[in-house]
């Protein structure tokens, strides 16, 4: 059986109201400086951020989107280090998904530098692609979720077809992750028998489950209610704090306001902050 990402792809969603979203990203932004500085101090006291952070596990210089012949986004510029919480905002066609699919190398850049986790994306031989995106983790906004088994065996599956051969290693990360995730009592559950926010905390885990060095969503939350949306942000701050670098591609400017962290926007095929 082929790995999951084969089987896997991201997809936009509507845009929903734009009104005052520039203010709320102008406010996310003054209070993720605060929150910035915070974390710098407490960086001092943690191992992971100490050593670690400010270490970029992303770095896009001056590459280029194609769709075909077309010129999807332009001349994109980023960096992102170790536990960083990025939101990528833009209306639905803007590019998002397309700049998350270049990072797991879905999408091939044109011209400039791209650097993902330690693979040149530039260079990467086909072959190694799997390699890259098993440092990554992908959160899909329809869950992507097999029906026909429970929570565990869907993180099971997962750690088959990445190559866990430990069992006991294997179901004590199952059991880790699903603590992590608020799913502690839902191993046995089936994905019917689960809320939509409990189906996307299985896909957070199944995401998280080979411990990434990035998280990428698209939309994860597009289908939930504003409640559950805020929780399963709260779980992807608390995930970059724990030194994993998290990407959201998001229309949901609340949640920007209500958590505040780094803002990148895309616009008119330029990306920017």
């Amino acid at each position: 059986m082929q790995d999951i990402f084969l089987a896997m792809e991201l997809e936009n969603t509507p845009n929903q109201e734009q009104e005052n979203n520039q203010e709320v990203v102008a406010q996310a932004s003054e209070q993720a400086e605060t929150v910035e500085a915070t974390d710098q101090a407490v960086a001092k006291e943690n191992p992971v951020a100490g050593n670690e952070a400010n270490q970029p596990v992303i770095y896009i210089s001056h590459a280029d989107i194609y769709q075909g012949k077309n010129l999807i986004l332009n001349d994109i510029n980023l960096t992102v280090n170790r536990g960083e919480f990025v939101y990528v905002i833009g209306k639905t066609g803007s590019g998002k998904s397309n700049l998350l699919k270049l990072l797991y190398g879905d999408v091939p850049a044109v011209n400039g530098e791209v650097q993902v986790a330690g693979f040149n994306l530039r260079a990467i031989k086909s072959k190694h692609i799997q390699k890259l995106r098993r440092k990554l983790g992908i959160v899909f906004q329809d869950f992507q979720i097999l029906q026909d088994r429970n929570v565990y065996e869907n993180l099971k599956f997962i750690t088959k077809v990445t190559g866990w051969k430990d069992k006991v290693a294997r179901d004590e990360r199952i059991e880790d992750i699903l603590t992590m995730v608020g799913l502690k009592t839902k191993g046995y559950k089936m994905p019917h028998q689960l809320s939509g926010g409990e189906l996307q905390r299985v896909c957070i885990a199944r995401a998280l489950i080979n411990n990434p060095e990035i998280i990428l969503a698209d939309e994860p939350t597009g289908n939930l209610d504003p409640d559950t949306s805020y929780d399963i942000f709260a779980l992807f701050r608390d995930i970059a704090k724990q030194g994993t670098s998290v990407l959201v591609a998001t229309h949901d400017y609340l949640i920007i306001n209500q958590i505040p962290s780094r803002v990148v926007k895309i616009e008119d095929g330029k990306v920017f902050e």
